[in-house]
């Protein structure tokens, strides 16, 4: 039996290395089944970690949860006996697998499956047949680029911008040195799909970014990747060492004519970054800020020479198109949204991790089918999509469809795939100002309207929160919304009003509220609520003034307990540790 631990960077926070160093342990001292001990990437299902499979030869047999070192005992016993029932307690339920099998994927077919740090295991799954089948085949770059273009595929970094139309753009600019280029800085909050493929997945972007390499006839592909995701570097650098040394890259690739090198940079975090120009001055040596276009990249990119950028989820959809056909992925989806899309699904939610969904899709069955509600049974308030350049849907948007088209009616973005959930408890105003906040701390600067434009307009949301919000803030924050979005140079300037801008369309009486009654409806503004006791309901237990560390409530045990409002700083333990209800937020 094959005991695979899950090791993506959610697994190993959550313990993952202990169980595997345990379990390795175990079965080092005596092994009677033969058994062999691996790991795995994150297969997804985030809110299970610790993640143990085991596997009798290609069959999964028991998916175990929660698992913690002191589990590892039962598993060997389980696994050396035969007797799979000694896990039944840590075994997933059905329920909880519904998360996967309601899933399409082909981005992350491999992820939480193979060993990433083995290329047999990839080339075991059909790994590196794409390549060779445009090499050995007689494939022509146009060949390639026709087959993409049969898909449907649009890149899915943010804009869902046509493949097909960025690579045939390269391929015919002038010059022999061109480049091909991975966008991985992915620096969305609650953003982690891109990091997930190379943690689990390392072969199928080197083997996508190749073939688009040949397409456009470069000989040079850079992996831009953000260096605060160490373990998918670590991985990706073992996987372009093997791939170099089994012939996938390098000089005259499995014997043919076409010869590609690859190489990673490691970036220093700046979200600006992931804007396509901003990303080659930085991979130049210069300080990423975004370049005027026209020129285009295709025309003019890296070191001036033409050149295509695409992200880690575009690239790892390439290998499979090629080798299932065009037709096959623009079976999936919707008319104008062809193919899967990957999201990151976080915040309010009872199950929390990697999605990958067909197009069109609803929001509803995302959250809810897949998703499994609301944490806690609260009521959904909103869902941002998009990051820092998205926007905030209301529940009463909660049917609309996932594609490019349907997402960006309601003002936000498909993005690159962040999905955070908030519920009746979350401000939105707050939620606009936490976005808003980052960005004007991204600003790269260039551009006033952006560095100067977006501070202004934190000012105001600032006050707004605070209580000293003024008639006529509203107003004055569409006008700046408007004049960045119009003045902006670069696609992240331009976007940056987006989460103000829905919170108006959707939640204008909320924010409304906090400037006329200065009085914040989620109770989460800390400087809008006060916090008391309801006397019928306290039982004079204590609990909540031992657990406040302003020593703001007094009171005699079995007698209601009172709260300080002088005193009260507002950190909310007195409602997390009432078991009565008791705590009255207003």
């Amino acid at each position: 039996m094959k005991i695979v631990v899950g090791e993506g960077s959610c697994g190993l926070a959550a313990g993952a290395g202990k169980v595997h160093a345990k379990l390795d342990e175990l079965f080092a001292a005596a092994n009677p089944s033969g058994s062999v001990v691996t790991i795995t990437s994150c297969i997804g299902m985030c809110f299970l970690e610790p993640i143990v499979d085991l596997y009798d030869g290609d069959a999964l047999v028991r998916r175990l949860v929660h698992v913690t070192d002191a589990d590892a005992q039962k598993i060997y016993d389980a696994v050396n006996s035969n007797d799979l029932s000694l896990v039944d307690d840590i075994t997933i339920t059905a329920e909880d697998a519904s998360f996967l099998e309601q899933q399409t994927r082909i981005a992350l077919r491999n992820c939480g499956i193979i060993n990433p740090m083995s290329i047999d295991e990839y080339i075991a799954r059909g790994g590196y047949e794409a390549l060779k089948k445009i090499l050995t085949t007689g494939m022509t770059q146009d060949d390639v680029i026709n087959e993409i273009d049969k898909s449907g595929l649009k890149g899915r970094g943010g804009a869902g911008f046509s493949t097909a139309f960025k690579w045939r753009a390269a391929k015919s600019s002038e010059g022999e040195e061109k480049y091909l280029i991975c966008n991985a800085d992915e620096g969305d909050p609650g953003a982690f799909m891109d990091r997930a493929v190379i943690e689990g997945d390392p072969h199928t972007l080197i083997e996508g970014m190749l073939i688009g390499a040949y397409a456009i006839g470069a000989k040079e592909a850079i992996v831009y990747v953000r260096a605060e995701y160490p373990l998918a570097i670590v991985r990706l650098e073992n996987a372009i060492k093997d791939a170099t040394d089994r012939g996938f890259l390098g000089d005259n690739i499995l014997g043919s004519n076409f010869s590609c090198k690859m190489r990673i940079k490691a970036g220093a975090g700046a979200f600006v970054c992931g804007e396509e120009t901003a990303l080659i001055e930085s991979l130049e040596g210069k300080r990423g800020m975004p370049r005027l276009k026209p020129p285009f990249p295709a025309q003019s990119g890296f070191w001036f020479k033409p050149s295509n950028i695409n992200n880690v989820e575009t690239y790892a959809n390439v290998a499979w198109i090629i080798a299932n056909g065009g037709d096959a992925f623009a079976a999936m989806g919707t008319a104008e949204s062809k193919g899967t899309k990957v999201f990151a699904l976080t915040g309010k939610i009872k199950r929390g991790g990697l999605v990958e969904i067909p197009m069109g899709k609803t929001l509803r069955e995302v959250i809810y089918d897949i998703g499994g509600g609301i944490r806690n049974d609260k009521e959904f308030k909103a869902v941002q999509l998009g990051g820092p350049s998205g926007g905030c849907i209301p529940a009463s948007l909660l049917d609309t469809v996932i594609d490019y088209k349907a997402l960006g009616a309601t003002g936000a973005i498909m993005g690159s795939g962040g999905m955070v959930v908030m519920d009746e408890t979350t401000c939105m105003v707050g939620m606009a100002k936490f976005f808003l906040d980052f960005t004007a701390k991204e600003s790269c600067g260039k551009c006033v309207h952006c560095r100067i434009g977006t501070k202004r307009m934190l000012e105001i949301l600032g006050r707004i929160v605070d209580g000293e919000g003024e008639e006529g803030d509203i107003e004055k924050l569409e006008e700046l919304c408007n004049a960045i979005k119009d003045g902006a140079l670069c696609g992240l300037g331009q976007t940056a009003p987006n989460p103000v801008l829905t919170t108006i369309r959707y939640f204008r009486p909320e924010m409304e509220a906090h400037i006329s009654e200065k009085r914040c409806p989620a109770g989460e503004c800390v400087k809008l609520i006060t916090y008391s006791i309801d006397e019928s309901k306290c039982i004079g237990c204590s609990l909540c003034a031992k657990k406040c560390p302003a020593n703001a409530i007094s009171g005699e045990v079995k007698s209601p307990f009172k709260i300080d409002a002088d005193k009260c700083i507002k950190c909310g333990n007195c409602k997390t540790v009432c078991r009565q209800g008791a705590i009255i937020v207003k």
